[in-house]
């Protein structure tokens, strides 16, 4: 009871009137304990509600809160490191320095709009800074999973990597997107135009596409993103290190520096 126990015993011990009991009579002895008693049930619930008091001051001055089963606050938790995982680079060719200390990676989709505001916003200016500078080596992964216009852009950039025109064809894409709900770029006859203004041999691009020959790279870019925990589009990551969304190019540009750095 802590001080509540100090002021009962004193109580008990000392007792409240001063005359000895020796002095008294039968009846006045009765009468005293009787009073005595009452006094010590008032004294109990008068130190309880004191004990109380102290209780509230003490909380009030340390910014508690009052009682004795208050919650202790938590510890702040120590930030942790960002996760890292294994990706590889796919089988697009790699721009840059293939000896660079720090990798991006970029799964996309063709056809995701933030995709190719990432494109727009960032990775001209990420290859000039870093990529041309023998910094950083860029990668791009396909991450075809918004619907069947999507799987045959991803196999388009295939065949045209398949005569070295990977990206003349990726640039292409993203320069020329249509509004998502537009599909009608994304067939063969399309395409194969397409591949003929970028210089390539439009009959093997053809033969090439309509029997969706890089059909197992595409299905193998998704599966490994989705294992490295890519969960929509544009994923990037910087030395194994997640980057969600399109975000500014300050967001890239920190995470390259401090994989630079060696942090």
């Amino acid at each position: 009871m802590g001080v509540y126990v100090k002021y009962i015993l004193i109580f008990e011990s000392e007792g409240v009137y001063n005359m000895p009991m020796a002095e008294r009579n039968s009846s006045e002895i009765e009468e005293i304990k009787s009073t005595n008693r009452a006094l010590i049930v008032v004294l109990i619930i008068a130190s309880f509600f004191l004990g109380s008091l102290t209780n509230k001051v003490a909380s009030m001055k340390t910014g508690g809160t009052a009682g004795t089963n208050a919650v202790p606050t938590p510890a702040a938790q120590v930030p942790q490191a960002p996760a890292k995982v294994n990706v590889g680079v796919g089988n697009f060719p790699v721009l840059g320095n293939k000896n660079a200390k720090v990798t991006v990676i970029n799964f996309a989709d063709f056809r995701c709009p933030f995709c190719e505001k990432l494109f727009t916003d960032v990775e001209s200016q990420l290859i000039k800074d870093y990529v041309d500078t023998g910094k950083v080596q860029f990668a791009f992964r396909n991450y075809a999973f918004l619907g069947p216009a999507s799987v045959v852009a991803a196999n388009a950039a295939e065949c045209a990597n398949e005569q070295g025109k990977f990206w003349d064809m990726h640039d292409y894409f993203y320069k020329n997107q249509p509004p998502e709900s537009d599909t009608s770029m994304y067939t063969v006859d399309n395409l194969t135009q397409v591949a003929g203004t970028l210089g390539m041999n439009t009959d093997q691009f053809r033969s090439c596409l309509s029997a969706n020959k890089y059909q197992k790279n595409v299905d193998q870019d998704l599966a490994e993103g989705q294992k490295a925990g890519v969960s929509g589009t544009p994923g990037t990551f910087v030395n194994g290190v997640l980057i969600v969304g399109a975000q500014p190019y300050e967001a890239f540009k920190t995470a390259i520096d401090k994989a630079l750095a060696g942090k």
